[in-house]
């Protein structure tokens, strides 16, 4: 009878071991809690010629929070050396959309964003700005202006384009 109760608690010992090999193997042993699905609005932005989609989920602008329905964190403005979204304002090319400065899988890639607007200059020609190398090769030719927002964005990207 001693064997078998032995042999039931290391059974269940097992179970419970396979089950947290499980949990481990989905979430990296980090107790998330349980799941769910949401709908939470996605956008796109160019990084190098190619479009990327990603989620708003805090910003250091109240005004920009309040507008964009997402949290408002003062402590995101303390954030230096994130990488850039620009943002184009004024005149532009149809469907033009911001540009990322960075994307996952490059070195300096964070969700965090520091906001730049991108205007261009009178007498300038608008043309489709995709990469972050290309704006800061027009602003150096005097095409663009750049202004810092002073604004930081967390906004995570979810899929890179190809």
């Amino acid at each position: 009878m001693l064997l078998i109760k032995r042999m039931a608690a290391l059974g269940a010992a097992g179970l419970a071991a396979g089950a947290a090999g499980a949990f481990a193997a989905t979430t990296g042993s980090l107790p998330l809690g349980p799941s769910t699905n949401t709908q939470q609005a996605t956008f796109q932005a160019y990084y190098d010629a190619h479009k990327d989609a990603y989620l708003v989920t805090d910003v250091s602008s109240k005004a920009q929070a309040s507008a964009l329905h997402v949290n408002y964190s003062k402590e995101l403005a303390g954030v230096k050396g994130a990488p850039a979204q620009y943002f184009i304002e004024g005149r532009a090319v149809p469907g033009q959309l911001s540009v990322f400065g960075s994307q996952p899988g490059e070195p300096d890639y964070n969700p965090l964003w520091e906001e730049f607007f991108v205007t261009w200059k009178a007498g300038a020609k608008p043309v489709l700005l995709t990469s972050d190398n290309q704006i800061k090769a027009l602003v150096n030719k005097g095409k663009l202006t750049l202004r810092d927002a002073h604004v930081v964005l967390n906004a995570p990207i979810v899929k890179v384009g190809k």
